[in-house]
């Protein structure tokens, strides 16, 4: 007998945060979700982040048990829009799809958006390719568009062997001779205890500001809430293998400490502090924390280490893989307008963007 799948919107945050059992199971039966997808980081984004009122949770049960899940908020600029929880700070977007109940729930989840978008644009941002929100959108039935959104880096996971063997013979001589030198500075690294993330992260964020002093910082990775987001779902992850947090001292002293998020497939290096005494010792910090990343990867057998979003140039010096994101828009026929709004809207940021690259560029050269 096929079970019966049912679609229910979620609007107050209490049942949001009662969901964490069964949005864990569900978690743990999406083979493509990433860590920003998990109930510790979306419910702790939104007691930092989000509106009384605007939550909009589609879920999908069959048997009792959650099947799919859409974690969206309602808002109204620019446009009327359901967008995923996680923001900015989220460096992927996706829904929860369990593979194992495959076009019954993925069918429920669809009908239950259409229904749910109303007068709203539904807008999945930074929808990494093969997400299962990709699945949702091939079976809309009504007016969608994809656009590109953030570039990502990747590389394998394995041993920090294959990656320096990726590189060019002087640049993995070089890359030898560092790691070579943080092993005899005596650099040590320590995974931290869930009940010291707290700490460890306060840590952390000190020495992201005073790493980046005097110098253009993400403002919101300074600001109360932000941190206060980072405490509540790190220390939660920490505990379901979702996050390590490393400590790494030199002479006794916390110098460096790093944010990595993991899923079943996934390791990403999601936000790091280092002492910026660390340049007179002359370490490089993204040997250093790309070694640590790529032990833990191949520690719990995952195939892809992650350089998250982002195009800086010291990501590019271990020649990682492109995979840019999607953003997958879906309306209805009288909402048809909205998705045509978005789109020229986002045709025009992306041409001011590309303007702004060819003026650096030239700029950059005038210089040179």
């Amino acid at each position: 007998m096929k079970p019966s799948y049912r679609a229910e919107v979620v609007t107050e945050e209490p049942a949001f945060a009662a969901l964490a059992p069964v949005w864990g199971r569900l978690y743990g039966r999406s083979p493509g979700a990433t860590p920003f997808q998990s109930h510790a980081w979306l419910h702790s984004w939104w007691l930092s982040y989000g509106s009384p009122g605007r939550l909009r949770l589609v879920l999908v049960h069959a048997g009792g048990e959650l099947v799919a899940a859409a974690p969206l908020m309602r808002v109204t600029r620019p446009l009327p829009s359901l967008v995923l929880l996680g923001g900015a700070i989220s460096d992927y977007g996706d829904v929860l799809l369990d593979d194992e109940h495959g076009e019954g729930a993925l069918a429920a989840l669809t009908e239950g958006l259409a229904r749910a978008a109303r007068t709203a644009l539904i807008d999945l941002r930074e929808v990494r390719p093969g997400g299962a929100a990709e699945r949702v959108y091939e079976r809309w039935h009504g007016p969608r568009h994809r656009v590109s959104d953030s570039l990502c880096l990747e590389l394998p996971a394995g041993p920090m062997a294959d990656l320096v063997a990726r590189l060019p013979s002087k640049s993995q001589q070089r890359a030898r001779a560092k790691l070579r030198r943080l092993r005899a500075m005596g650099v040590e690294r320590s995974a931290v205890k869930p009940d010291e993330v707290e700490r460890a992260l306060g840590r952390l964020l000190e020495l992201h500001r005073l790493q980046w002093q005097g110098r253009k910082v993400t403002s919101e990775h300074l600001r109360p809430r932000f941190r206060d987001h980072l405490v509540r779902a790190v220390a939660e992850m920490v505990r379901t293998g979702d996050a390590v947090v490393t400590e790494f001292r030199l002479d006794g002293e916390v110098v460096t400490v790093d944010l990595t998020l993991m899923s079943r497939w996934l390791s990403g290096g999601y936000l790091y502090g280092a002492h910026p005494t660390l340049r007179e010792h002359k370490v490089d910090v993204a040997a250093m924390l790309l070694e640590a990343c790529a032990e833990q990867a191949c520690a719990e057998g995952l195939s892809t280490l992650s350089l998250l979003r982002g195009d800086e140039p010291y990501k590019h010096h271990w020649r990682p893989e492109t995979v840019v994101n999607q953003r997958l828009l879906l309306a209805r026929r009288r909402t048809a307008p909205l998705l045509a709004a978005a789109v020229s809207d986002a045709g025009m940021r992306r041409r001011g963007k590309q303007v702004l690259r060819r003026r650096k560029e030239r700029d950059g050269g005038g210089r040179s």
